[in-house]
C-alpha cells in the first residue's frame, strides 16, 4: 500500500520498497558523517570566539583624562595612565576607569538645562536647597556651585560609598552654617567672596577627613537675594537703612565740624583765663613788694618819701592831661603868653616835613 512506502524511496525499477531497517541504517551512517563535520566546524568556531574573547578582554585602553584602577580577584593591585594596557582576562583583572583630568560641577538651588554661551537654568523644584536662614533670622535665596576633580581614584572608588551624595550633604550643611552665622545684608552684598572662600576650605577639610579622593577647586555663588514674596518689603528696608546711614554721616560731619571748634575755643578761653590769673597774681605780688619797699623807705624818711610820692602821682596825672590851665582867683584878664599846644604842633611839623614839589 502507498502508506507503507517511505517518502521519496522506491525500489529500483519501481519495485517494492526497501527494508525499513536498511533505510534506518543508511540514515544513521549519513547522520554520523554529517555530525562529525559539524562538530569540527563548531569546534573551530568556538576556538575563534574564545580567541576573540581572550584578545578582547586582555587589552584595554585608557583615555588621556582617565586613570584606570586595576583589581585582581577583587583586590586593588595598581593604577594605569593613558594608553593601551594588558590585563589578565576572564574576569581575573577588573579595570575601573575614573575621569581624573576633568573639573566637574555640582549645582545647588538650580540646574543647568542647556549649557551654552547663553546657558539656560532651571530653578523651580530646587527651593529646598536654596532657601536658608541667616543670622538675623531673614530668609535668603542662595544658589551656588561646587567645582571639583578626582585627585585620588583609589580613595574615590573604595573609601566612601556614594561620594557625590556625600559631597551634596556636606556642601549644603557647610553653606547653611556659614550663612546662619552672618547677617542677610552681608550675604547678599559684600560677603559673597568671603563666604565662597570659607565654604571651599571647610568642604575640602571634611572631604579629606572622609578620604573621598576629591579636590574642591572652587565654590561659586551664582545668585544671593531674598525670596520674591518679600522682595518689595526688603527693598523698603534697604532704602530706610541707606537713609539712616546718610543721616548718620551728615550728623557725624556736623559733629566733626562743630565739636573740635568748640573744644578749641574752650581751650583758648581757659588759656586766656589762666594767663590773666597769672598776670594778676604777678602784678599783685609786684605791687605788694613795691609797697613794702616804699613802706621801708617811708619809715626811714617819712617827709621825703611823702613828697616823692606826691610828685610821682602829680607827674602821672599831668601826663594824662591834654590842656592845663592855672587860674588865679585874684587875677583878671588872663593873657596866654605861652601856647604849649601850638608849640607842640609846630615841633611835630618840623620833625616830619612835607614832601617838596618836583622840580624844586
Amino acid at each position: 500500500m502507498a502508506w507503507e512506502m517511505p517518502p521519496g524511496r522506491r525500489a529500483p525499477g519501481g519495485g517494492p520498497p526497501q527494508d525499513f531497517e536498511e533505510v534506518l541504517r543508511r540514515l544513521a551512517e549519513r547522520f554520523k558523517s554529517s555530525t562529525s563535520s559539524s562538530r569540527r566546524l563548531i569546534l573551530i568556531v568556538a576556538v575563534i570566539v574564545a580567541l576573540v574573547i581572550v584578545v578582547g578582554t586582555s587589552f584595554y585602553k585608557v583615555e588621556p583624562q582617565e586613570t584606570a584602577v586595576i583589581q585582581r580577584f577583587g583586590k586593588y593591585v595598581g593604577t594605569a595612565d593613558a594608553g593601551l594596557h594588558f590585563k589578565i582576562p576572564f574576569g581575573v583583572d577588573v579595570v575601573s576607569k575614573v575621569v581624573t583630568g576633568r573639573v566637574d560641577q555640582q549645582e545647588y538651588g538650580y540646574r543647568t538645562q542647556k549649557p551654552d554661551v547663553r546657558s539656560q537654568f532651571v530653578e523651580k523644584g530646587f527651593e529646598e536647597e536654596s532657601l536658608m536662614l541667616s543670622g538675623d533670622l531673614n530668609v535668603v535665596n542662595l544658589q551656588w556651585a561646587v567645582q571639583y576633580k578626582i585627585k585620588d581614584p583609589v580613595e574615590y572608588l573604595f573609601r566612601v560609598n556614594g561620594v557625590l551624595r556625600t559631597l551634596d550633604d556636606i556642601s549644603e550643611s557647610v553653606m547653611r552654617r556659614i550663612v546662619g552665622n552672618r547677617y542677610s545684608d552681608e550675604v547678599i552684598t559684600v560677603g559673597r567672596e568671603s563666604i565662597a572662600s570659607q565654604c571651599r576650605k571647610e568642604i575640602q577639610e571634611i572631604m579629606d577627613r572622609y578620604e573621598t579622593g576629591l579636590e574642591i577647586v572652587a565654590v561659586k555663588l551664582q545668585t544671593a537675594n531674598v525670596p520674591n514674596p518679600v522682595m518689595a518689603s526688603f527693598n523698603e528696608v534697604s532704602e530706610a537703612g541707606q537713609e539712616k546711614e546718610r543721616m548718620i554721616n551728615e550728623a557725624q560731619r556736623s559733629y566733626n565740624e562743630k565739636i573740635p571748634r568748640a573744644v578749641g575755643e574752650a581751650r583758648q578761653t581757659v588759656t586766656q583765663a589762666e594767663g590773666y590769673a597769672l598776670e594778676r597774681v604777678n602784678r599783685s605780688e609786684g605791687e605788694a613788694k613795691r609797697f613794702l619797699e616804699i613802706l621801708a623807705e617811708y619809715q626811714k624818711a617819712p617827709d621825703i618819701t611823702r613828697r616823692r610820692m606826691y610828685l610821682d602821682s602829680f607827674e602821672a596825672l599831668m601826663g594824662k592831661t591834654g590842656n592845663l590851665v592855672v587860674v588865679d582867683e585874684a587875677q583878671k584878664g588872663i593873657l596866654p603868653l605861652l601856647d604849649l599846644n601850638k608849640l607842640k604842633a609846630q615841633s611835630a611839623n618840623i620833625q616830619s616835613p612835607q614832601a617838596q614839589p618836583k622840580g624844586q
